[in-house]
């Protein structure tokens, strides 16, 4: 009887993770059909197997007479259109690692490096130094932009981690601090875009919504090892999330070293984000939306998560990106249409998390007065 009890668990558990692996298969796919399509649309017309017959050409170093169809084909794609592309899911990659990762640290579902602060607090350092041209690398180069991003970024980070040691802070709380902190970067970004020129302030405009537009390969080096490099880190530090997912002194009584830990994640999500950030603006709610439409589906074992939700953001920003270009005549900015995807599903999370906070009230109350007779319970 207990051979078959384990016959039947091993089963299941293998239907379980045959599933999770399913359905990172299923999101990869995804991306390369939404990556395809995207790279189609424009003024010259590209079909969809044509884009990837290009590109496999282009890379097995195939070549064309100089100005005939088949070389504008293989300009358009591999240096006008492709880079966009590629950036997109750098971006996609980069902004859901961080909403994962972030998300298991305070455990807290609402968080993300937008409604946390860290993106308002990277375009902030990024207008630093192109208004005030005061950058922490005497340089002035864009890995001096990218470390003030990383610094502006660390701050509201690290004030939401010092909130999240709280007893008394209640996940909604911790991010009304952190929209509070966004909404404060937002003020003295616009302030700083008072004193500058036209050119300037568009530029810092952009990247307040976050926009795709004029990205090119130079843009792409940087912010991919950078994202690659904390991807990396995040999967290593997977199962280390999932004990600390489950309290402090849990983890704590496991040897893990809970603040040691934190503060890596810290620097890792801070990091990543200013590297999207300094480059294509503001994406907000990404990090939020990826994470959690891919842990109703797989669950929270972070171990499956981060790859998940990182296939999920690309995927995500893709089809912002293609919807974006396909709306209106005019190209209207990526994070726009992100805002209007992230926002009812932002709502939605309050309402589910209000949902459950009254359910845990209720049946303290029924607790409360089980023991009382004729009393009628409350129902959840």
């Amino acid at each position: 009887m207990s051979e078959a009890k384990n016959a039947d668990a091993k089963r299941d558990y293998r239907r379980y993770i045959l599933r999770k692996i399913l359905y990172i298969a299923v999101l990869a796919l995804a991306v390369f059909v939404s990556a395809g399509v995207s790279i189609t649309l424009g003024a010259r017309d590209i079909h969809f197997f044509d884009v990837y017959r290009i590109l496999f050409e282009h890379i097995s170093g195939v070549s064309y007479e100089t100005g005939s169809p088949a070389w504008w084909d293989d300009y358009i794609v591999w240096d006008i259109r492709l880079p966009r592309v590629m950036v997109a899911v750098v971006a996609g990659i980069a902004l859901s690692v961080c909403g994962t990762v972030i998300q298991s640290m305070v455990k807290n579902p609402l968080a993300d490096p937008y409604t946390t602060g860290i993106s308002s607090g990277a375009v902030f350092g990024v207008a630093i130094a192109m208004v005030l041209g005061l950058t922490a690398s005497p340089s002035g180069s864009g890995a001096g932009v990218l470390l003030n991003a990383f610094i502006f970024g660390m701050i509201p980070a690290g004030v939401i981690i010092l909130l999240s040691r709280g007893k008394s802070m209640s996940p909604a709380t911790i991010i009304l601090c952190g929209i509070a902190m966004s909404y404060l970067f937002s003020a003295m970004s616009t302030l700083l875009m008072i004193v500058s020129d036209a050119e300037t302030i568009a530029n810092i405009y952009k990247w307040q919504i976050g926009s795709l537009e004029g990205v090119t390969w130079d843009t792409f080096p940087l912010m991919a090892a950078v994202t690659a490099a904390g991807t990396a880190a995040s999967l290593v530090l997977a199962s280390k999330l999932n004990i600390l997912a489950t309290g402090d002194n849990n983890a704590k009584s496991l040897g893990l070293n809970v603040d040691g830990i934190r503060t890596i994640c810290l620097v890792v999500i801070s990091l990543v984000t200013a590297s999207v950030t300094c480059y294509i603006g503001i994406i907000s709610f990404l990090g939020l939306v990826a994470p959690n439409l891919t842990r109703l589906v797989i669950g929270s074992d972070n171990k499956y998560l981060v790859p998940a939700s990182m296939l999920a953001g690309a995927a995500i920003l893709l089809l912002a990106d293609t919807a974006s270009r396909l709306i209106s005549t005019v190209n209207v900015p990526v994070g726009v249409v992100m805002s209007f995807v992230g926002g009812p599903v932002f709502l939605l999370l309050i309402i589910i998390n209000k949902k459950e906070v009254w359910r845990r009230t209720i049946r303290r109350i029924n607790r409360r007065i089980a023991a009382t007779p004729g009393r009628r319970f409350c129902s959840a």
